[in-house]
């Protein structure tokens, strides 16, 4: 009879009573912080008994039980090294009941594609691996078209129009995917130096849909409108990665109706559809193409696979998310960072805010006298995922919008404990 590992055995953890849940001391002293400036007793707390249960599933979960791995409140945003985000009930079910049967995978990516070129507004649409995915399957799309020997010969393109242009001020990490598809990039600074640079050997110009928001203050920094008509007037596809940008939701056919002639939307992000999901969209020939690259066909994307479960799973997710009250959506994560800010407020050193991004999006921003606290926010993030429980933010602002109901309260408690006692220590 094999012995059960310490992981394989949370599951026989007790169960903690409301009361004491709130009078454990690993929890931070909830009960005690909140009499000391008046507030309302724990029976009066939002979301206590979902707090409980969320509290026990971290020591009881399938992760602790098979690997022995301790999962993290989710402080952060959307972010893929961090588990991306959680699928609904109906999410689940689709792909639970897509699983039953049997289907003929070019029919369902095509079926699929012109049921999400629907809700885009878009000539036709392509589900794939993820948003990365996208972006490698729409350039190989622009490198080739659909000539056959081309797509046989990426990702080594032979012939010369194999260039994307874009702007330096639009690079990132993840465009090293249309290197991965073959083109060669070409970066530059300026608008002068960019209708420069276009010429027969360009296959594709790149835009990033952030840059929007953030290069209002930085004139020689080009938005995408200026981009694709860069690309109109040169008969140049451009393509917009748009990936993270939900919300607002507007963005499902904002590029689309400005003219982009392929836009790239994750599925696992803010439509919570399975995170190995993604959406390319946009010129019926391109879109094509990119097809022809893609599973189940034995080119480029073959190792690209988008399961029938996941599909439908994400085409069940996109409906659901078009149909979400958005404003509905928006307070409910406003209410927690504020529930957290004020759990927060008191705590020598500490600053905690509660803004909004230029998309709506509110956070608790967190700020510390450094005579008080002499940690970086690295530091800071460290000492918070390593705790119990632990939780998982980026740079000093805690996100709401992964979070379930009862959360709210481990994450104030957790930072609350770390701010009053271990970051004294450590500083």
């Amino acid at each position: 009879m094999l012995k059960s590992s310490p992981a394989s055995r949370q599951s026989d953890l007790p169960r903690l009573s409301r009361r004491e849940f709130f009078g454990t001391t690993i929890l931070g002293g909830t009960a005690g912080a909140c009499a000391s400036r008046g507030s309302a007793a724990p029976s009066r707390l939002p979301n206590a008994e979902a707090a409980i249960a969320a509290r026990q599933a971290l020591s009881d979960n399938i992760y602790t039980r098979m690997l022995g791995l301790k999962p993290h409140l989710a402080a952060m945003d959307h972010i893929t090294a961090l588990g991306g985000s959680r699928m609904p009930a109906e999410v689940m079910q689709a792909m639970l009941e897509a699983n039953k049967q049997f289907v003929d995978m070019h029919e369902l990516t095509r079926a699929a594609g012109v049921r999400l070129a629907e809700v885009l507004g878009a000539d036709a649409a392509l589900v794939t691996s993820g948003s990365f995915s996208a972006m490698i399957l729409g350039a190989a799309a622009c490198l080739t078209g659909n000539d056959e020997a081309k797509i046989n010969a990426l990702p080594h393109p032979t012939w010369s129009k194999r260039e994307c242009l874009t702007q330096t001020s639009g690079r990132f990490g993840y465009d090293r995917a249309y290197r991965a598809a073959g083109m060669t990039m070409v970066n530059v600074e300026t608008r002068e130096q960019f209708a420069n640079a276009i010429n027969s050997n360009t296959a594709m110009i790149s835009g990033l849909a952030r840059l929007d928001y953030e290069t209002v203050d930085q004139p020689e920094s080009m938005q995408v409108h200026e981009l694709l008509e860069f690309g109109r007037r040169a008969s140049v596809p451009v393509i917009v990665d748009a990936a993270s940008e939900l919300p607002p939701t507007t963005t499902l056919t904002r590029w689309v109706d400005a003219g982009a002639d392929l836009v790239v939307i994750s599925g696992g992000k803010g439509i919570r559809g399975p995170q190995s999901t993604g959406i390319l969209a946009g010129r019926r020939d391109l879109i094509e193409a990119a097809t022809l690259h893609a599973a189940p066909n034995a080119n480029l994307g073959r190792g690209m696979k988008v399961g029938k479960e996941e599909i439908m799973g994400f085409l069940v997710a996109l409906d659901r998310y078009v149909k979400l009250d958005h404003d509905r959506v928006y307070a409910a994560w406003r209410r927690k960072a504020e529930y957290i800010a004020n759990e927060l407020q008191g705590i020598p050193g500490l600053v905690a805010d509660v803004p909004q991004d230029d998309r709506g999006r509110p956070r608790v921003d967190l700020t510390w006298d450094e005579d008080s606290v002499t940690l970086s926010s690295a530091e800071v993030r460290e000492g918070l995922k390593n705790g119990d429980p632990r939780i998982a933010m980026t740079g000093q602002a805690i996100q709401t919008r992964c979070m379930n109901d009862g959360e709210e309260i481990l994450v104030a408690q957790r930072v609350q404990q770390f701010f009053r006692d271990e970051a004294q220590r450590l500083s």
